[in-house]
């Protein structure tokens, strides 16, 4: 890769740490999911609003971790805003790295494809909607994690 390239990527790795692509919480979260990397300690939340068409509405991250977690996280979360669930389904790891763009190591490749592993998790983990008694005591943990 040459230097010109590789600053390139640096600068949009750096851009969507800083200033991050729906970061917070959904408004009308419908899915969530959370995991982390025991390894170094990343966590990424994602919490979906996906309309009864199967289409992501809203689409929003939450965590902290690396600057490579969290960037990739702001990356995904905008090239799926207003996506299908079966865009989300057909996009693999490989495709998440190639997103990334930037070369990585084995190691770092796990932080970048925690976000991406939490989304294909997300898309198949609704929420109780908030009122439901119905809802069991593991179903309101859930839901109390993606307000």
């Amino acid at each position: 890769m040459a230097a010109d390239e590789e600053d390139i990527y640096q600068d949009r790795i750096l851009e969507h740490y800083e200033e991050p692509y729906h970061r917070g919480r959904c408004s009308h979260c419908t899915h969530c999911h959370e995991d982390d990397n025991p390894l170094c300690g990343d966590r990424v939340q994602m919490s979906l609003w996906i309309n009864d068409q199967g289409r992501l509405r809203e689409v929003y991250f939450d965590g902290e971790g690396c600057c490579i977690s969290q960037a990739a996280a702001s990356m995904l979360v905008e090239r799926f805003d207003q996506k299908t669930v079966d865009e989300v389904r057909r996009f693999t790891a490989q495709d998440m790295l190639d997103l990334f763009g930037a070369k990585l190591t084995p190691n770092r490749q796990k932080c970048c494809l925690l976000p991406w592993r939490v989304l294909q998790a997300a898309i198949y983990s609704p929420v109780q909607p908030e009122g439901d008694g119905s809802a069991s005591a593991g179903s309101e943990d859930a839901h109390d994690h993606c307000r």
